[in-house]
Order: C-alpha cells, then sequence, then structure tokens
C-alpha cells in the first residue's frame, strides 16, 4: 500500500532548497499556521512546519515525490522503506505513551499508551499515523484512533482525568509535572500486566527526568525508561498521542453539548469568555467539574 502520509525533520538549509524546488515545479504556495511555508501541486499537498523545521508529505502522489524529489534532491539520502535501518528502535517491542489536554484550561487530562512491535510498528505507518498536534480535524483523530485499535498486535491503554478528579489530584501533587507522571505510570502499568515481557517504555522529555522514574517505582513497574524529546516521531508514541486526543475531544464535545457552551481549546480570550459564559449558567461551581482551575484562567473568569 503507498504511503498517503510523510514526514521528516529537515535542517533550516533543507527547507530553502524544498522551497526552491517546489517553485521550481510549479507548486502553488499559500498561508498555513505554524508553517514557514505550505504548497501544493494537484493532490499533493507539502508544509514544512516552523517547529523542527519539520516536512509534512500528504495526498495520493506522497510516495512518488518523497523517493524521485524529497529524497534526492532535499535529504540526500533514501528514508522512505528503510525505517528500520534508520529506526530501529522503533520496530522493537515497547510502550509509547503521550497525552493532551495539559494546555488546556478546559477538560481533562488524558494519558495514552500503546504496545508495538516490528509487525504492527509497519501497520500503522501504511495507515498514515502520525502526531496527533499535526491532525486539525476530529473526524481525522477518530478515523485513525479506530484504525489503531483494530490493527493486531496492537495494546492500548487510555488513563483519563476528569476535571474534578484533576483538581484533587494537583491540589495533592502540588504540580503538574508529579500529576502527569502519576499518569504515565498508571498508563504503563496498565500495559505493563498485559505485556510484562515488554523491556521499554517511551514518553517525551520531562522538565525533571527523576519524577516520571519515580512514579514507575511506586507502581512497582521495572521496565526501561526513555524520555527524549519530540518522543512522537515514535508510531508507537504518535498512535498514544491519537488515542488520547480522541477521548479529549470526545469529552469537550460531550460537555459543550450538555452545559449548553462552546468549550474552546486552549487558554485564550475565547476560553476566558466561554468561562464567563459557563459561570453566567450554572454557577462558580461549573469551573469545578469543567476546567483546570489552577490555571490562571479562573481568576480572569471571576474577577467581576
Amino acid at each position: 500500500m503507498p504511503a498517503a502520509s510523510y514526514t521528516f525533520a529537515l535542517t533550516t538549509q533543507q527547507a530553502e532548497v524544498l522551497r526552491a524546488v517546489l517553485e521550481r515545479d510549479g507548486f502553488e504556495f499559500s498561508e498555513k499556521p505554524y508553517t514557514l511555508f505550505a504548497a501544493k501541486k494537484g493532490k499533493l499537498n507539502v508544509s514544512v512546519y516552523e517547529k523542527g523545521p519539520k516536512v509534512l508529505v500528504q495526498g495520493k502522489e506522497t510516495e512518488d515525490f518523497v523517493k524521485f524529489t524529497l529524497e534526492p534532491e532535499v535529504l540526500g539520502e533514501a528514508r522512505l522503506g528503510y525505517e528500520e535501518v534508520h529506526q530501529p528502535d522503533m520496530f522493537e517491542p515497547h510502550f509509547g505513551i503521550d497525552e493532551s489536554g495539559k494546555g488546556d484550561y478546559f477538560g481533562p487530562l488524558v494519558i495514552a499508551g500503546v504496545y508495538t512491535d516490528a509487525t504492527s510498528t509497519r501497520a500503522l505507518m501504511d495507515a498514515g499515523i502520525m502526531d496527533s498536534k499535526r491532525i486539525s480535524s476530529a473526524k481525522r483523530i477518530r478515523t485513525l484512533a479506530k484504525q489503531i485499535r483494530e490493527t493486531p498486535g496492537i495494546i492500548e491503554s487510555v488513563v483519563a482525568i476528569g476535571p474534578e478528579r484533576y483538581n484533587e489530584l494537583h491540589t495533592s501533587f502540588g504540580n503538574v509535572n508529579r500529576l502527569l507522571a502519576w499518569g504515565h505510570a498508571r498508563a504503563i502499568a496498565r500495559l505493563h500486566e498485559q505485556r510484562p515481557d515488554c523491556p521499554r517504555a517511551l514518553s517525551d522529555q520531562f522538565a525533571q527526568p527523576t519524577v516520571l522514574q519515580r512514579a514507575l517505582k511506586q507502581q512497582k513497574i521495572d521496565i526501561q525508561l526513555d524520555q527524549r524529546t519530540k518522543a512522537e516521531s515514535d508510531v508507537a508514541v504518535a498512535a498514544a498521542s491519537i488515542l488520547a486526543r480522541e477521548r479529549f475531544v470526545d469529552w469537550m464535545d460531550k460537555t459543550s453539548a450538555a452545559c449548553g457552551v462552546t468549550l474552546p481549546l486552549g487558554a485564550s480570550d475565547a476560553v476566558i469568555e466561554a468561562g464567563k459564559q459557563l459561570v453566567e449558567r450554572h454557577g462558580p461551581a461549573a469551573l469545578d467539574r469543567a476546567a483546570k482551575k489552577h490555571f490562571r484562567t479562573t481568576g480572569r473568569i471571576l474577577e467581576d
């Protein structure tokens, strides 16, 4: 099955080379949030994101573009189809862990974990699994989440901490990092119960790596723990990010419908306005059930 999506980290110089190649080949450029540039030709889309920078190629002609243009003219090496050579750890049995909702005032904190091996990793790659932070469509998130759960060999675990429980735990732990580590450790423990032979777990780098290590010891889990920046480049972590995001957006949709107020993402002015509407309709106690109250946003919502 030809790849319909491909991503790879670029240097700043490679990004400029790619821009010139796209201009030469008649791509139509457009503005797109968080990108250095984005271009389209026919059904092929090429976006270079500021963070990294990183290129994302999507569309039916992805594989030909990567093999005959991106790799030889920009990257200078063959990558597509040789992931087992360049990223062997990704194809070995391991747990990938990621979260959703940490930076959002409204909604739960969701931590998900996914077990993969060589066969399931290749299947997820062929299905176009990527980090959920680069997927803006809730429909696409749900489609990919369904594909993940239906992939043979996959084991998944989702720990959803609703706002009320989140606020209690934040008071108990004293900061977000300890709370997040507790959730990561619980997700790993649930996976470990099903695959005690799995030797390794991978997550994003914590500000203090020892926080997660201590949380795992408290769960009595003896496993190699790897933490690194941009861990979502690993397919298991990317799959976990999608499952976590699915649970988060489902909660947001259901709660918005139930309370009669559309709860926005993030912690922007729109969030403050929605919070004021929520308090006006249901009283200040509604924030206990819908929001992470330690955010400064709470003070701005209640200041009047």
